[in-house]
């Protein structure tokens, strides 16, 4: 009787106890945190509705389309109705079944990006065609939870024509959402990646819209709180012009370099080639890792933007810019001659001229028309290689051009500081007899070769290069004499009308301008070309680099000659 007893004490302590908890439980939830969970009930009868704003859109200086946005469907849900492995596999099952190959992975990868809030709606799938998005609705097991949602696509009329120079966008990743936690990302949203797109990124991204919805315990929607429209970004109007690009890209099919063309007073590109290409329309659509993986590890480097972040030994084209330095130092003048024999000799080495019978007697003008090695060779040394760093600097040698595109390289500009600091060694004298003709340590971009050649043409002002049309920047005075850079036109015309860029007159324009073969550690040396036309009234510049195209005078040449033969004659 007594066990009986001390059971039933037992029972009533623990369901005395139990109570106690209850009330306790009950108090904790309904009073000290009641405020808690009515929001957090009140929020689950909200649902947000993101709407990603159309994107602005992209035309060349004639209005011709680069970047536009095509209508598509999302397929839109929320974290609550997805959140069990059978609901994801039952959709994953559906979606193959249509031609979809998206996987419980990738469904989980998706939500696990953009889960916020378990009411923030998200997108599940994305860019479908209106007859894929019509067959899923039409099909009896496609989960009504889930629901269509038209968005824009962003496409490129002009694909591996201009993909250098617009870019793509993707979907944002981790990394980038974590990095611009405070714009107003989210997951799923496009961001650009590269080019322009990723330049103009706040411009062109424009305002997302929402709209919060009262749903049932079901999640039907029973009435709209309130809605904010999307603003599409802002339109961009570049300089390019399209004809001439395309004409560029024709040019440069078969080799792997870059052409540029560039107005010589404003600083505007009209032509920004690089090839090898790429198509970014793949991009932004998605590739597979195995596709990206074969894109990145190309050795040709497609993605590679020559025209900005290729470096090459200017060559010969240099020799205008040794011919201004030297000038404008007095170290020589018009009546100044050199004698080639065909090399020179310094200390234990002999420095060759290109010619090995030599050239005679030369003047500024003839050393430029026949690209005479040893007379430059002679001019550096004379000039030493500080008065040439430090004109070189005067040009802002060595540092990106601050064109409006992500990715610039600056080059190098070498000197006994510089060699110094990489090497531990001394500058020597057979160092500036190789940078006098735009070898050895020097290495330039075309696009700085162009700036370089623009402020021959415009009588010594230093241009932006620029994309946007809006972008324009004062440019900037160098300081060169007007006589002595006349002397230097004066060569450069010679070296097309009777020299050895001949080759790039032939198209009925008169271009003056500057061959040069650069060496090359890897193979074949590379063919580059600078020159502006018309002479009379320089209006345009254009460089040619073609790796491994052995020969400025017949490879590079004709390609700038056709270019601006074809701006100046359109």
């Amino acid at each position: 009787m007594e066990i009986l007893d001390n059971r039933l004490k037992l029972f009533l302590y623990c369901m005395t106890l139990s109570f106690l908890i209850l009330i306790s439980g009950l108090y904790f939830c309904q009073i000290y945190q009641g405020d808690k969970y009515i929001r957090l009930a009140h929020n689950n009868r909200l649902r947000v509705m993101r709407f990603a704003a159309p994107r602005g859109e992209i035309f060349d200086r004639n209005g011709v389309p680069l970047a536009v946005n095509d209508t598509t469907f999302c397929i839109m849900g929320y974290p609550l109705d997805l959140n069990t492995p059978e609901k994801l596999e039952r959709l994953s099952k559906i979606l193959k079944r249509h031609g979809i190959p998206i996987t419980v992975e990738d469904l989980e990868k998706t939500i696990k990006q953009q889960r916020l809030a378990p009411y923030r709606v998200m997108r599940i799938v994305p860019n479908l065609t209106m007859p894929q998005m019509a067959e899923l609705v039409a099909d009896y097991e496609f989960p009504r939870e889930l629901f269509p949602l038209s968005v824009w696509r962003r496409t490129y009329p002009a694909g591996s024509l201009a993909a250098n120079v617009l870019g793509y966008v993707s979907e944002i990743s981790e990394e980038e959402l974590k990095a611009r936690a405070e714009d107003g990302y989210t997951g799923g949203d496009l961001i650009g990646k590269s080019g322009i797109e990723r330049s103009y990124e706040e411009i062109l991204r424009g305002h997302p819209g929402q709209e919060a919805l009262e749903v049932d315990a079901r999640g039907r929607k029973i009435r709209t709180l309130d809605s904010s429209n999307a603003i599409k970004g802002e339109d961009l109007r570049l300089t390019l012009d399209m004809s001439a690009q395309k004409l560029a890209v024709d040019l440069l099919k078969d080799y792997k370099g870059a052409l540029i063309a560039m107005d010589v007073n404003t600083g505007e590109i009209l032509v920004l080639a690089s090839s090898p290409v790429y198509d970014n329309n793949t991009l932004t659509w998605g590739v597979s890792a195995r596709e990206w993986n074969s894109i990145i590890n190309n050795p040709d480097r497609p993605m590679l933007d020559r025209a900005i972040a290729g470096v090459y030994p200017p060559a010969s084209t240099f020799k205008a810019f040794m011919s201004i330095a030297s000038l404008e130092e007095n170290i020589i003048n018009i009546s100044s001659s050199f004698v080639c024999r065909g090399g020179l000799r310094l200390g234990s080495h002999l420095f060759k001229c290109w010619r090995h019978s030599g050239h005679g007697s030369l003047n500024v003008v003839g050393g430029l028309q026949h690209s005479c090695d040893v007379f430059f060779y002679q001019v550096g040394l004379k000039a030493g290689i500080e008065r040439l760093v430090k004109w070189a600097r005067n040009f802002h040698l060595g540092e990106p051009t601050g064109i409006d595109l992500p990715g610039e390289r600056a080059g190098i500009l070498a000197g006994p500081d510089w060699k110094e600091r990489r090497f531990k060694t001394q500058w020597l004298n057979g160092d500036t007899v190789n940078y006098s003709i735009g070898q050895g340590y020097v290495l330039m971009t075309p696009l700085q070769i162009a700036r370089v050649y623009a402020a021959i043409a415009n009588g010594g002002k230093l241009v932006t290069p620029h994309l946007n049309i809006k972008n324009f920047k004062r440019p900037e005075e160098i300081g060169i004499n007007p006589e002595k850079l006349a002397i230097v036109q004066k060569g450069l015309e010679y070296v097309v009308s009777r020299g050895t860029g001949s080759r790039a007159g032939r198209f009925g324009v008169s271009i003056a301008g500057k061959t040069g073969t650069a060496q090359n550690s890897h193979g074949p040396d590379h063919a580059l070309f600078a020159g502006y036309a018309p002479v009379e009234s320089p209006k345009y510049v254009a460089v040619a680099v073609v790796e491994a195209g052995r020969h400025g005078s017949s490879v590079a040449a004709p390609m700038v000659g056709q270019i601006l033969a074809h701006l100046l004659s359109h």
